[in-house]
């Protein structure tokens, strides 16, 4: 499902138009007005996605501001709040919970948000989707942060074999693979510097990448013959490792398909109809 199925135009925004916020620091990066404002369009909803920035410092108090906007019923969230975003959920889904980031929050029904995390399984929905299959694959995770600790739990819960995680805050990487060894005991571990060994599928989850003078988050020059190599930046599509990557004639998957397979499950999460199984 991507924007250009979309044959709808939206109505115009008026004085009973429902509000969602996509909330960032920078923003300007953001997809997904490009795909939620066309399924609200499609779906006879009339509703509207706006990006919203805020600097790390003033999240809280921006949050709190979307809490008491009547007429807003929900909010994505991008870098680098997914963290924060799960610490103020009054609940919290079970992937939430364990990678502890959320990238959407909708009202709780006893008031403040309730959080969930569908990065992970958009992701590994958009791998499929593209015939790369996780299970039993050996996977170098870059960036233990909101994103990165989200598409670990799902790597791990569609049965990928090992997962070696590296993030330069090493404090941060050895939390997430406490809180991954309590649930898949012995299939994760701490990677001092990428793993680019023996690896059938390389992620890179940090937001290195987002600027053109960003230094690699790893040496593709060093994965094996037919490694996957991910990035989960959307803008640009075709980041310089992806670019790398191709030209030494690995497969690559770009960052785009983790957002639009979690359409389905944005749907279904602010109660706009049930998801798709596909």
């Amino acid at each position: 499902m991507t924007a250009a199925s979309f044959a709808p135009t939206a109505p115009p925004i008026s004085g009973v138009t429902r509000l969602y916020a996509v909330i960032g620091d920078p923003v300007a990066q953001v997809r997904a007005p490009s795909l939620l404002n066309p399924l609200f369009a499609q779906l006879g909803h009339d509703a509207v996605l706006v990006p919203v920035h805020a600097r790390p410092a003033d999240f809280a108090t921006v949050l709190a501001g979307l809490a008491a906007t009547a007429n807003l019923d929900g909010v994505l969230v991008t870098i680098p709040h997914k963290v924060a975003a799960c610490a103020l959920a009054a609940e919290r889904s079970t992937a939430a919970r364990i990678s502890g980031s959320a990238n959407v929050l909708c009202r709780a029904p006893g008031g403040g948000w309730r959080a969930d995390n569908f990065d992970g399984s958009g992701f590994v929905r958009g791998l499929a989707a593209a015939g790369h299959w996780v299970r039993g694959a050996r996977v170098a995770l870059l960036g233990a942060g909101g994103a990165g600790s989200a598409i670990a739990v799902a790597l791990l819960d569609a049965g990928c074999a090992s997962l070696a995680v590296h993030d330069p805050d090493q404090a941060r990487c050895a939390d997430l693979v406490r809180r991954l060894e309590a649930h898949w005991p012995g299939r994760t571990r701490l990677a001092a510097t990428p793993a680019t060994r023996d690896v059938d599928l390389a992620v890179n989850a940090t937001p290195l990448g987002l600027r053109p003078d960003d230094p690699l988050p790893l040496r593709p020059e060093e994965l094996p013959a037919g490694c996957v190599v991910a990035d989960i930046i959307m803008k640009p599509a075709r980041t310089r490792l992806l670019a790398a990557a191709e030209r030494l004639g690995l497969p690559t998957q770009p960052g785009l398909p983790m957002l639009a397979e979690q359409l389905d499950l944005y749907r279904a999460f602010f109660g706009l109809g049930p998801a798709n199984d596909g």
